[in-house]
């Protein structure tokens, strides 16, 4: 369980970090899992849906930049997204009756690290109301320099930031943001998350010869339903991990922007690099549906 103090650090800055929630015996295992999904992979011969690879290493590069859907695919994954320790956390932050939505691991490599730019996860998936919550689990130790989350204390209640140019959704914070106030989230292995949907996050560049792995997995509150369009595809790893499945939506009351999207099928990174090119080129924008950070 959470403590008070923690619970009232999430609702106050929207986020809260719990140090060794995990013992090294279980981060350890978890990497073990980690491994045996990538060993083999190269740039050239990998299945897409599983991995993206690092863009900028030759063919038999192995470089990889992410895995998917691994609390879908992988038994260790899996179990850590139903542990009852950890769902007891985000019952005290969003209620009893809970779904578990979608999973991703970062590996944040030493030296090639891609940075992720400020966003928040409400604009990249908006739901009908705020009862959502990712988690990150650190798989190593964390810290400036090789990359961990930074977040703006206290900027979750302040509505949903622009994230669009010219209409179509960028991946990232397209007004200025006042970093001034940042907080970065360091961390020994094990340690975890909780982070506010409306918190805005991003993550620098890995400048250490450090990895920094880090699982992210997110839990949405029964009666908070994605918002989709006519021809969005609805979330096929969603599952209902404590309580009931609710059939009814509570809606906040709140302008809810909902991303315009034209291109299937690619990652936030991605999104994210192709936005910084067009500003730089100074050309159409683009977007596309695809799998949040």
């Amino acid at each position: 369980m959470l403590s008070e103090s923690q619970v009232a650090e999430y609702h106050e800055r929207g986020a809260t970090l719990v140090p060794d929630f995990l013992d090294r015996a279980e981060v350890s295992a978890l990497l073990d899992e980690v491994e045996d999904a990538i060993r083999g992979n190269t740039l050239a011969e990998h299945d897409a849906t599983r991995m993206e690879m690092e863009a900028d290493q030759p063919p038999d590069g192995a470089l990889v930049r992410r895995l998917y859907d691994p609390c879908s695919h992988y038994s260790g994954f899996v179990a850590l997204s139903e542990r009852d320790d950890i769902l007891d956390c985000v019952e005290q932050l969003v209620g009893a009756d809970i779904f578990f939505e979608s999973s991703k691991l970062n590996m944040k490599l030493p030296r090639v690290g891609s940075v992720v730019e400020w966003h928040q996860d409400m604009a990249y998936g908006p739901t009908t109301n705020q009862g959502s919550v990712a988690l990150l689990l650190y798989l190593d130790n964390t810290d400036r320099s090789n990359g961990c989350l930074q977040v703006l204390p206290g900027r979750h209640n302040g509505g949903v930031l622009d994230h669009s140019r010219d209409g179509y959704f960028q991946g990232m914070v397209t007004e200025e943001v006042d970093e001034s106030t940042a907080v970065a989230l360091e961390g020994p292995a094990g340690s975890l998350i909780f982070l506010h949907c409306m918190t805005p996050h991003s993550s620098i560049a890995n400048t250490s010869d450090r990895p920094r792995r880090t699982a992210i997995w997110g839990y949405r509150a029964a009666d908070s339903f994605p918002v989709l369009r006519a021809h969005d595809a609805d979330n096929s790893v969603a599952r209902l991990v404590r309580g009931r499945r609710l059939d009814y939506a509570r809606f906040s009351e709140m302008e809810l922007p909902v991303p315009r999207y034209h291109k299937p099928g690619e990652s936030l990174y991605q999104i994210q690099e192709r936005a910084l090119l067009n500003q730089r080129e100074g050309s159409e924008p683009d977007a596309s549906p695809g799998r949040p950070s």
